[in-house]
């Protein structure tokens, strides 16, 4: 996860290919209910970053990042997407997707995230990820409809230094041992 970007502009081409290769993920019966809101406009970013808290992080010393990130994608999902293709003949079941234990376009708006921030690493970027902490302000200031729910914030851009977030490096990964168990 980066944290730090360098004011350099990302190319369009490069955020067009990230934003295509997020739409090819999986979707819960082909519903397509991902999304998306790409925003470049300095303005709007700066807005974007009061919105998701970015005064907050600098108060706890540290550099403001949202800001600074040239490209905010807002990951979103439109659950009604799914009750449609759910109702439709060749998906009809006894079970409604409101009845779903994990409702699927949840899982759907993770496996878009994957795909950006992968596809981010592909194109020789850096990617962040952040809760939105007042989504009604942030679909106000986007004109995201009413029916469509924002799941995160992708930040991407050049990596500053090692653009990693403090304690990443320390902190280390889980033994393998501690996160899988193997059933034979």
């Amino acid at each position: 996860m980066v944290r730090r970007y360098r004011a350099d502009p990302v190319a369009a081409g490069a955020v067009e290919r990230i934003v295509r290769a997020a739409l090819r993920g999986p979707s819960a019966g082909f519903s397509q209910g991902l999304r998306l809101v790409v925003v470049t406009d300095h303005e709007r970013r700066r807005a974007v970053a009061e919105i998701c808290g970015e005064a907050d992080h600098v108060a706890r010393g540290r550099p403001p990042w949202l800001s600074l990130a040239p490209v905010h994608i807002v990951v979103g999902v439109r659950p009604d997407d799914y009750r449609e293709r759910y109702a439709e003949a060749d998906k009809a079941t006894s079970v409604s997707p409101d009845d779903w234990a994990t409702p699927f376009w949840w899982v759907d708006a993770g496996a878009a995230l994957m795909l950006l921030l992968l596809a981010a690493v592909d194109e020789g970027l850096g990617a962040g990820v952040l809760q939105i902490a007042d989504p009604d302000r942030l679909r106000a200031l986007l004109d995201i409809p009413a029916d469509v729910e924002p799941v995160c914030l992708v930040t991407i851009g050049h990596p500053e230094g090692d653009g990693g977030p403090r304690g990443s490096a320390t902190r280390g990964r889980r033994p393998v041992e501690e996160s899988v168990r193997w059933i034979s």
